[in-house]
Formats: C-alpha cells, structure tokens, sequence
C-alpha cells in the first residue's frame, strides 16, 4: 500500500521536496503540502504542474493550511490526509508539535506513521543551548515513540542527513578505526545578490553564535570564525572553511566511534564583513526589543523580512556546491584519509525543479527517506539518527535522485597521519584517486 506523504512547510527545501515526491508519487502516493499559509503551498503545486514532475498522474498532489504548533490540528491533517509519512521541512521550531502529532495517530491504514525531519529543534527563546541538543528534545521522546510503534527517522537532510550516511558507511565498508571526521560544506555559487542567505536566514545565523564542536571525545567550545582551513576541494577548487557547530555533530559524537568530529562551512570575505557588521549592531539578537515608538521588534526577525527569501535566488544562481566528509582513520593496520563527498549545479537544480542547489540538496533526502520506508527498507519502529541506519539503499536511491556520492583516495604519499591531528589542506602530494561512486 502506498503511504501518502504530508510535507509541512512551503519554503525552499518543502518546494524541491514536493518536486521529488511527485516524480516519485508512483511509490509515495498522494502527495499534500501544508503550511500556514496555503497560497504558498499552491505555489509550489503550480512549479511541480509546471515542470511536469507528476509521474502517476491519478496520484493527488494537494495543498492545505495548518498551524504546525496546534498538535490536535496537526493530528486531524494526518489523518485526514491519510499520509503514514509526514515530512516536516518547516521551521525548526515546530518539530516536537510535529513529532507529537505522529505519536498521537500511530497508524494510518494499517501502516505505521513515520516523521521525518532536517534539523534539530529549537526553542526560539534560546541559542547553542549546550550539547548534545538532541537531549535536550528529540531523544526525551524515544520512548514514547517506541511504544506507538512509528518510526521517527531524525536530520535526514544533507548535513545533517547525507554526511551522517556517509559516516555509517565509512564504518561499514572502508575503515576498522576512525579517528577524525571533517564534515565540510561550501557554496562556490553566485546568486546576484548584495548579501543572502541560502536557507531561513534566523535559523542560518543563530547557528553562528557560539561553536560547539567534538574534539578529543569531548565537547569544546570555540569562538565563531577563529579557525580557518583552506582545502582542495573536487570542481570547486580551493576554497577557505571555518570551524562551525553543526547539527549532526550532536548525534554522531554519540554513535559514531571518532575522536573527532568537526564541522567546517565555507565563508566568502564578503560574508564575513556583513556578518560582522550585523553582528555587532545587534541585529542578530533573538531578544525583543522597543522602538521609541513603542514597537516591539525582534531584531534577527526583522533581518529575515528584508532579506532575499532563499527561493528567490534559484532563478540566477550558478556554479557548484561541494559537501564532503574528510574520513581518517586505519583499515587493516595502515592509516586511510577517504574524501566522501556530492557536487551539486546550481543551474541544473534550476532547469529540474525551479530551485538552487543548497535547497536541491536539503530537500532530495528526505524523499529519498521516505522511498527507503515505503520500500520497506527503513523500518526502525523506533527513533533514530540516518547514521543508525544502513546507508547504502539510502545513497543508492540518493544517486537515482541526482544526488550521487562520490568516493576519493586521498591518503597522503607517505601513508603516515598528521602528528596533531589537526586537518591539513589536500595538497598536490596527496594521492587523489577516484575510489567509488554510488
């Protein structure tokens, strides 16, 4: 029986989710989006009718409106909707009311619900709470998960999502011990724009508050953009990344046997120096503040409204994004540094589904997850993390989907490991050899 997926949100990554549900609605079923506002989901329907990405033509593809914070509302729209998959690609505000609601239904038609999320949440009020952040929410819930017998599958975006995949794999086929995992992310595009973000700006820059980051087993706090790396990366070329706390670092520090996992996101000079400025007028402060006109404002909220909305860049964007994991570590007693990483186009995500490739990235996994369930491949009947499950039908249909992985040697000549176990840029001594592709 197909499942029927609900897709909550309507933003950039909801747009290319639907894209992706319908070219696949021959396995997924009738396809809902729903968001507070319904003219949005509509839009979205309009852009997948447009691009003709509707495989089963009998299949439904519909919008509706909900407040995703009303648990009884978001319980009636499951089972109204009949959707035993409920993808939330909304804010990341919303996701314990979401994951509530599908403990509530349980099964839909015989079948058991799966949620489905891209990120941790959050609570407005509070920023870089201290880790693991998943402890703090999403994991309280487990066993009330395990007793309704659903599935919660968490951060089954890009990164986190892919990259945690990506890890589980490097654990089950190249490595017998891990030492380090890099987890890289660089946009080499350009969109026009004076200044963007690629996604929610307020969840974009509340991640750069504070760097936690897992090193030497152990949480560290650093301060935002103090360490920079430059490295060679595949069709983007070198490029500068900084030292970031990131979502799936909350999780693989937990399952994943590594010293160190680290996050590294790449920053133009020009992002750098706008992001200062804002910074340091307190224009990205979470907290209230008054006009003297007696105007009740928060200043990050203000910043998202005049800011290009992410969806709006599509049209213009060019170049590649490049998302890797650097995986070091010993496969039968001598030491291995494996490059795991996608290339994605901007243009080509455009001329597919309307969209850029930071919202193509974030918005193909989650669909590919819910093939995985409606497939039977996933079925936890409990919560997890991607790196819980086997990653390789995920990449498999990852790669069917347009998102190929893609598998480098870059071991240095001597076979040896860097003696402070601190990331060093690939060089033209490296060994760079093609190794797999999935």
């Amino acid at each position: 029986m197909k499942p029927n997926v609900l897709i909550v949100g309507a933003g950039a990554v909801a747009h290319v989710a639907a894209h992706k549900a319908g070219q696949n609605n021959d396995v997924l079923g009738d396809i809902c989006i729903a968001s507070r506002t319904k003219e949005k989901a509509e839009k979205i329907i309009e852009s997948v009718r447009r691009r003709d990405n509707i495989k089963d033509k009998t299949a439904r593809i519909y919008a509706r409106q909900v407040d995703a914070l009303d648990i009884p509302a978001m319980v009636n729209l499951i089972e109204e909707t009949a959707s035993a998959v409920v993808v939330n690609l909304g804010t990341s505000f919303i996701n314990m009311s979401i994951l509530n609601a599908c403990i509530q239904v349980k099964t839909v038609n015989g079948l058991p619900v799966t949620y489905m999320d891209t990120a941790i949440h959050e609570d407005p009020t509070k920023v870089a709470e201290d880790p693991p952040w998943y402890a703090n929410y999403e994991w309280k819930k487990k066993p009330e998960v395990e007793k309704a017998g659903i599935n919660a599958i968490l951060g089954v975006g890009f990164d986190p999502g892919v990259v945690n995949a990506w890890a589980a794999l490097a654990v089950k086929r190249y490595f017998d011990k891990i030492d380090t995992i890099d987890i890289m992310d660089v946009n080499a595009g350009t969109h026009g724009k004076y200044f963007a973000t690629n996604f929610d700006p307020e969840i974009n820059f509340r991640e750069f508050k504070k760097v936690w980051t897992w090193i030497n087993r152990k949480w560290v706090e650093r301060p935002v953009h103090s360490e920079r790396w430059d490295y060679n990366f595949p069709v983007v070329g070198s490029r500068p990344v900084y030292l970031n706390g990131h979502d799936e670092l909350h999780s693989l520090s937990k399952n994943i046997n590594a010293k160190s996992i680290r996050f590294w996101m790449g920053f133009g000079d020009h992002y750098l120096n706008v992001f200062g400025v804002l910074r340091n007028l307190g224009m990205l402060s979470e907290k209230p503040v008054t006009t003297a006109e007696g105007v009740t404002v928060v200043p990050l909220k203000v910043l998202k409204a005049i800011l290009p909305d992410p969806a709006s860049l599509a049209a213009t964007y060019k170049g590649w994004t490049c998302i890797a994991d650097l995986v070091k570590g010993w496969k039968d007693g001598k030491w291995h540094e494996l490059l795991i990483y996608n290339n994605c186009n901007h243009a080509k995500c455009y001329r597919e589904v309307e969209s850029q490739a930071i919202s193509y990235t974030a918005g193909v996994p989650p669909i590919a997850a819910a093939i995985m369930v409606a497939q039977g491949d996933w079925a936890p009947h409990t919560m997890v993390n991607v790196e819980e499950l086997d990653p390789e039908p995920f990449l498999k249909q990852l790669g069917k989907m347009g998102l190929p992985t893609k598998i480098e040697d870059r071991t240095p000549k001597n076979g040896k490991p860097n003696k402070d176990g601190m990331p060093v840029s690939a060089t033209k001594s490296n060994s760079i050899t093609k190794h797999a592709v999935w």
